[in-house]
């Protein structure tokens, strides 16, 4: 599968004239996408020189997307062998619904009440394109999307703070998901469910987004439980 998260609109001649910051948020989301899908299976080693020629640009922006792929558990950094693929933890995606539930409140509140009208617009949107990825059953269109509903809504919370917070906690639930929602085929049932959040949130109904996302975390739970009775 083609990486096209953020640089499907960015040319060979754009990378290489591109900032290093910008080369490194985009050697973050391809690296990202590549372990989420399982092009870089757990238990994988990582070479920074192979990376560096797939994605055509330096080592510098890759060694600096791994240190962060490192901070939000993708990654491993083994001393004198190098940067080894992260397993996944069912019973470490427990936990994180713990910490995920209170703040998926918060981001939903925050959002309907602060959300720009184009930002309310472009919610509105996505939930549309999730309804449609999933009636085609389209894992990988579904979970781009969902990446794009998590930046959107917390974006839209307009706190810095809380964007930082989610951002590990929302990429770890993208990989799970990824391995999981293909064995179960659950995608319509968590598109809708994703769908009352983001409209919710455009209508500005502060507690109907609340509710929409206590119903999503219920599904999210349930799911993971299912996963974890397999093992």
């Amino acid at each position: 599968m083609k990486n096209n998260l953020l640089v499907k609109n960015i040319s060979n001649t754009e990378i290489a004239n591109a900032p290093e910051q910008l080369l490194t948020d985009v050697a973050f989301t391809q690296i990202e996408e590549m372990i989420i899908t399982r092009r870089l299976p757990p238990g994988s080693m990582i070479s920074e020189v192979q990376l560096s020629v797939e994605l055509g640009m330096g080592r510098t922006p890759i060694r600096e997307a791994l240190q962060r792929l490192r901070q939000i558990g993708f990654v491993e950094m083994l001393p004198r062998r190098g940067t080894l693929v992260s397993g996944i933890d069912i019973r470490q995606q427990l936990e994180l619904l713990e910490v995920r539930r209170p703040l998926e409140e918060l981001v939903v509140r925050c959002a309907a009440l602060r959300a720009t009208s184009e930002e309310r617009a472009h919610l509105r949107v996505l939930a549309q394109r999730m309804t449609d990825a999933a009636a085609q059953e389209n894992m990988d269109e579904w979970i781009r999307i969902g990446r794009e509903i998590h930046e959107a809504e917390v974006g839209a919370t307009h706190n810095s703070m809380l964007i930082a917070s989610m951002r590990s906690i929302h990429a770890q639930s993208r990989r799970f998901w990824y391995f999981h929602i293909g064995q179960n085929l659950l995608y319509v049932e968590g598109a809708q469910l994703h769908g009352q959040v983001l409209n919710a949130i455009a209508q500005g109904d502060v507690d109907g987004a609340v509710s929409a996302a206590y119903e999503l975390m219920q599904f999210i739970e349930r799911f993971t439980r299912s996963a974890l009775d397999t093992f």
